[in-house]
């Protein structure tokens, strides 16, 4: 073969390589929905609702022999539910199947551009793309972060609102977790705390889920409840009632961390007058990307931040995991609150978040 003729072989082999024998062209890409039923291990009820079960959204991207897996936990509170979020996913399936996924910002950006709300949708498909990234790159998503697992906070354990008695015995099945967070925003509060008291003095952390409404009422209960060894209390008053909250934190002597009232980045700047920190969320937030965007705003302003979770499985458990050594305090035992749980993933340890060294998320099926 001339030297011309070899020269124009070898750049149509580099141009355009043929297939041989025994080989086979890159599967295409594919996206699985599935709505998954979580069964609780106990009722769970807040200011907003009671269930004995949880529909999740989970979500299975593959692309190039790898599958990354997502979940989102939809909100009632935001109007999200389990089908919506499924129909938000679905209607950019043709976009997820022609996208790089290696080119996973410019995705998300064009999801978030087309799909108005539904954040657990979002945050499921942004979740099933991270992990995919994770496991093509060969190291876990702390490591693309270049987050030490080392540092990863102690994880409170919650009590949902019960009757005293069945608050007594969450309390004591509670006794691996050295913090409890124990959801409040009733009349039955004192009563709710007394129970706790009554079986254990670990330090505890409070949430009211927005179900104070009156300003003089949220001084007077979380000054008591700083007396009862109460950390810090989440949301006291609804999320609108930001001067409101100003107002309080004026009055008060623990911090106060923003939930309902913060939902995206832009939120945060208008809330660090008024609250001490923020509880940051992948499910109303819309995903891993946007949820470590969130903790860096806050970091900046100088508020404490918080990762929490929905009742979820190990998916969306683990992947707010990778991030915790960012931030201050973490509140992700959604996971721990079922009997269902479909995958094994991030594992605590006396209250330490324990992270998997698996790319990806590194979950396993249970």
């Amino acid at each position: 073969m001339k030297r011309r003729d070899l020269l124009k072989t070898a750049a149509a082999a580099c141009v355009a390589p043929a297939l041989v024998p025994g080989t086979h062209a890159a599967a295409p890409a594919s996206l699985e929905t599935t709505i998954v039923r979580l069964n609780l291990q106990h009722a769970w009820t807040t200011t907003m609702s009671s269930s004995e079960y949880r529909d999740t959204l989970h979500v299975a991207y593959s692309h190039d022999g790898i599958t990354g897996h997502g979940e989102g936990a939809p909100i009632v509170r935001y109007h999200e539910d389990a089908a919506s979020a499924r129909k938000a996913v679905e209607s950019v399936r043709d976009l997820a199947l022609a996208a790089d996924p290696m080119q996973f910002s410019k995705f998300m950006a064009e999801v978030f551009r087309r799909v108005e709300g539904e954040w657990a949708g979002k945050a499921a498909l942004d979740i099933a793309l991270m992990d995919w990234v994770g496991q093509k790159l060969g190291i876990p998503i702390y490591e693309y972060f270049g987050l030490d697992p080392k540092d990863t906070p102690l994880t409170t354990f919650s009590i949902g609102i019960d009757t005293p008695e069945i608050t007594r015995q969450k309390t004591r099945e509670a006794a691996p977790y050295p913090i409890l967070k124990v959801k409040v925003g009733l009349d039955t509060d004192e009563a709710t705390i007394e129970a706790v008291r009554s079986v254990t003095d670990k330090p505890l952390r409070v949430d009211a889920n927005e179900g104070w409404k009156d300003k003089e009422e949220a001084v007077r209960k979380i000054n008591w409840l700083e007396k009862q060894g109460v950390q810090f209390i989440e949301q006291p008053l609804p999320a609108a009632m930001i001067e409101e909250t100003k107002w309080v934190r004026s009055r008060v002597h623990i911090p106060i961390i923003a939930d309902e009232a913060c939902q995206h980045a832009a939120d945060i700047p208008k809330l660090a007058e008024a609250f001490d920190g923020v509880n940051i969320k992948l499910d109303k937030s819309g995903g891993i990307l946007e949820a470590y965007r969130m903790i860096q705003i806050a970091k900046a302003l100088g508020m404490k931040t918080m990762l929490g979770c929905m009742i979820s499985s190990s998916v969306s458990v683990t992947a707010a995991a990778h991030l915790s050594p960012l931030v201050d305090y973490t509140d992700l035992d959604g996971n721990l609150l079922i009997s269902n749980d479909p995958y094994q993933g991030v594992r605590v340890e006396n209250g330490k978040l324990m992270l998997p060294k698996r790319p990806g998320l590194g979950l396993t099926p249970a």
